[in-house]
């Protein structure tokens, strides 16, 4: 994929899950940008990272002990996981939905 069109991809990603983490109670979870990277805070320490890995056109997401490494599909316009094709913004909704012991939708298009 061409490098512009990567990072204005990868940019939607991390654009989109920022605004969907702004509907969230900071109380429950919080968040803050830097170029590249969505870092989310939990009350008790806890932190995932959502990243941009230009070197391989990934995005890199990080959950507790686990971590994905997703590429962007044109066939299903999606980011999905290199091992197994399961989407990211699914994957962010499920382990925030374990962590904060309540069901919580996946962050859609605006």
């Amino acid at each position: 994929m061409d490098k512009q069109l990567y990072i204005r991809r990868v940019d939607a990603c991390l654009e989109r899950v920022a605004s969907w983490l702004e509907g969230f109670d900071p109380d429950e979870v919080d968040f803050r940008t830097t170029d590249g990277v969505v870092r989310l805070e939990f009350p008790d320490g806890t932190g995932f990272v959502l990243n941009r890995q230009a070197g391989s056109n990934q995005v890199w997401y990080a959950a507790g002990a686990r971590a994905w490494h997703y590429d962007w599909s044109e066939a299903k316009s999606a980011w999905v996981d290199d091992r197994d094709g399961h989407d990211l913004f699914e994957n962010v909704a499920r382990t925030i939905s374990e962590k904060l012991d309540r069901q919580v939708p996946p962050p859609r298009a605006e």
